[in-house]
């Protein structure tokens, strides 16, 4: 499906971006090498008349992909998560991407949820609505639970939108090919990588059992946190291509008048919506990688509702630390300790010099500390910290791009309700507590506890496995004598037995 008969799509896409003068936005963007902006021209200029028109009014680059339909701008979006790839101009004119499509028909949606769900619209819903909100890939109607007269939202997919992003992503992928075999220049820019990235968001989005049980899980994990809620999945009126969850009653986060109007305090509005954020990335390492105005509400009673979760923000535990850390160095002004961090998570080279390192951090710190706290900015920080850890030889850690690309539109969010917050005196508080919980004597008890946990359950094998290790060694070696066979053994499980006893003073301690 990948091979040349991609050459038309291709053909019309760079059309498409000669016609609507976002090819050399592109390009630009991208640092193409020269072999690249020769194929692009040479797919694009001379067919310029094939492509499409677009809407005058936007940007060359939106104004494209929205030509190009609805994969074009999924990859529109997806690459504004991805500041390393497109560059931050760039980015941000993809954030604003207008997602909105015509709806499809009513008739066709129902089809498709009786379809899925194995009986009639009208046995489940005593009233079923036009569409509310029509985006690339699915949209959505307001509905009513005949059995329970409950308000909910339905969101149901397009139809045939599976088969044609494949077909698309077919032709991204043949096109990443031709920059890897053509221009061995663009490697640096991992084009395969990217395109890899984006199948995986869509094929993710594109079955809504997974964005229920993302749902479910956020749902889970942020079930005790004051003021915030989700509305709730209803599993039996959900399949593959059909999602049903509560209806959310509440005004947008983005219209402050509104916001006014309930008498909400919108400075204690915008500290919770960044505390929350930043409690959702380092305390559970699953957070809501889309918190734009358009997906948080406002309830009556100041309560904020996220919806939408089809994209998901996911970082393992050490690397969760490593950030904490990192936030947390800043906040104290220690860059030696920023520097160090990123030399012990492998960041950065172990060739290149700590001490030099800290200096470029800290040309990166004090600038931004010297501002007042109108203009303080985290996510600036972030971004110039990027800056510098790719002139160091940083290699791009695609979950902390999102995690960056998420704190930027939080951030944002928090300064519309609130534009003197200052950023660092509202985070210092999560990061300092987590640093705490997850730093320290206590920490390192627990991590040893797990450690023995998983010793024990490997327990029984751990015999076979270390000489099966010990008879490949070897065939390439003079064997070990049995003796130290016994040794290796009697150390595992003397470890085993000292990481128990550890665990159990943790447990007796926390």
């Amino acid at each position: 499906m990948r091979g040349p008969h991609n050459i038309w799509r291709l053909i019309r896409t760079g059309a498409t971006l000669e016609r609507t003068g976002a090819m050399n936005v592109v390009l630009d963007a991208f640092d193409a090498p020269k072999p690249i902006r020769f194929v692009a021209k040479l797919l694009g200029k001379p067919f310029m008349w094939l492509g499409y028109y677009g809407d005058p009014s936007m940007p060359p680059a939106t104004r494209a992909l929205t030509a190009l339909g609805p994969a074009y701008i999924k990859f529109g979006q997806v690459l504004s998560t991805r500041p390393d790839v497109v560059g931050e101009e760039l980015a941000v004119q993809l954030r604003v991407l207008q997602d909105k499509l015509p709806p499809f028909d009513v008739a066709e949606a129902k089809r498709e949820i009786e379809k899925e769900l194995g009986q009639p619209v009208d046995t489940i819903f005593s009233d079923f609505s036009e569409p509310v909100a029509a985006a690339s890939i699915a949209q959505v109607h307001k509905a009513t639970l005949r059995e329970t007269g409950e308000e909910v939202a339905v969101k149901v997919l397009r139809p045939g939108i599976e088969a044609a992003f494949r077909k698309d992503v077919d032709a991204f992928y043949f096109a990443a090919r031709l920059a890897d075999v053509f221009a061995p220049g663009a490697r640096r820019l991992r084009p395969m990588d990217v395109i890899e990235h984006f199948d995986g968001v869509v094929r993710g989005e594109l079955d809504l059992r997974l964005e229920s049980a993302a749902a479910s899980e956020f749902a889970a994990n942020t079930v005790d946190d004051a003021g915030f809620r989700l509305p709730p999945i209803k599993w039996e009126y959900s399949a593959r291509r059909v999602m049903t969850l509560g209806w959310a009653d509440g005004v947008s986060m983005g219209d402050n008048d509104a916001i006014d109007a309930l008498g909400v305090d919108r400075v204690e509005l915008s500290e919770r919506v960044l505390q929350l954020f930043l409690n959702h990335a380092l305390r559970d390492g699953f957070f809501h990688a889309d918190m734009h105005q358009g997906n948080l509400k406002v309830a009556a009673n100041g309560d904020i509702i996220a919806y939408d979760f089809g994209i998901m923000g996911h970082i393992d535990e050490y690397t969760r630390r490593v950030y904490a850390e990192i936030l947390f160095g800043f906040i104290r002004k220690d860059y030696k300790r920023v520097a160090e961090v990123h030399f012990e998570a492998g960041y950065v080279p172990a060739d290149k010099d700590v001490d030099e390192f800290a200096r470029a951090l800290r040309a990166v710190g004090e600038p931004i500390f010297g501002m007042d706290a109108t203009r303080i900015s985290m996510a600036r920080l972030l971004s110039y910290l990027f800056e510098v850890t790719e002139r160091f030889g940083m290699e791009t850690r695609t979950e902390l791009i999102l995690l960056q690309r998420t704190m930027v539109v939080v951030e944002g969010v928090a300064r519309s309700l609130n534009p003197r917050m200052n950023i660092w005196e509202v985070a210092s508080p999560i990061v300092t507590d987590y640093i705490k919980t997850s730093i320290g004597p206590r920490a390192a008890l627990r991590d040893l506890g797990k450690t023995a946990m998983v010793l024990a359950r490997f327990g029984p094998r751990l015999p076979a496995l270390v000489e099966a290790a010990l008879v490949r060694q070897a065939k390439e070696e003079t064997p070990p004598h049995r003796p130290f066979w016994r040794w290796i053994v009697l150390a595992v499980f003397g470890g085993m037995a000292v990481g128990g006893a550890i665990f159990a003073l943790a447990q007796h301690l926390g």
